[in-house]
């Protein structure tokens, strides 16, 4: 192997390494979702229930009033063999499929109640969730107060269950600085997509993407 394609494989490597550990920025006082375990770079899990950790970015701020926002695509909707179950140390919240509003409108922001600084706009949703992002594709969202306490620096765990035939849906949370019930000011940065729970294929989708990428690097340096 001469040095050229072992500088390039080196620096693929790296890459791959660098998409693995780096985790995004936050701004402080905002909430943090991670997974309970390691994860591939995609904000994808790999099974259902899946666990996910939630704190605050900064142990100065303090998120009341936790609200869990789930985001799921038409097919994950119609797919559905049971309730969404949310559960976490204390308590658990179910969410039926009659609980779940339809929106397609790409300029919306859900879930009502939040600041105009938080809340998502559907067609973010639609980017982050993997369709084609159309006025005309639909979108499936349910949301509710959960967890026992407020969230803050030390992390809590909870699990969410999707019993779907096809399933796809984002998890966001989102809260209040106040701990008067009000607007929703805290969420999780858009610059992080909720966590897609769980699809396989993507992942799969995306590793061989990387390698086609690495092949076609490959060649043109060789030629």
């Amino acid at each position: 192997m001469n040095q050229k394609v072992r500088r390039l494989l080196i620096s693929i490597v790296m890459i791959a390494l660098l998409a693995v550990c780096t985790r995004p920025v936050f701004a402080q006082g905002q909430i943090r979702l991670d997974p309970h375990s390691s994860y591939y770079p995609l904000p994808i899990m790999l099974s259902s229930p899946a666990t996910f950790n939630v704190s605050t970015e900064s142990p100065e701020h303090t998120a009341y009033n936790p609200v869990i926002l789930l985001v799921m695509t038409n097919a994950s909707y119609q797919g559905l063999t049971g309730n969404v179950l949310v559960e976490w140390d204390g308590g658990s919240k179910s969410f039926a499929k009659e609980d779940f509003t339809s929106v397609v409108d790409n300029s919306e922001k859900i879930p009502p109640g939040t600041t105009p600084g938080a809340g998502y706009t559907v067609a973010s949703l639609k980017e982050h969730i993997g369709v084609n992002g159309t006025q005309d594709d639909a979108l499936y969202y349910a949301y509710g107060p959960f967890l026992s306490n407020p969230i803050n620096a030390t992390s809590q765990t909870f699990n969410v269950t999707l019993p779907s035939t096809n399933p796809r849906m984002l998890v966001y949370v989102l809260g209040s600085s106040s701990e008067n019930p009000g607007v929703l000011d805290m969420f999780v940065p858009p610059t992080q997509p909720g966590f897609v729970v769980p699809d396989l294929a993507t992942i799969l989708l995306a590793s061989a993407s990387f390698s086609a990428f690495a092949l076609y690097a490959l060649k043109r340096r060789k030629t």
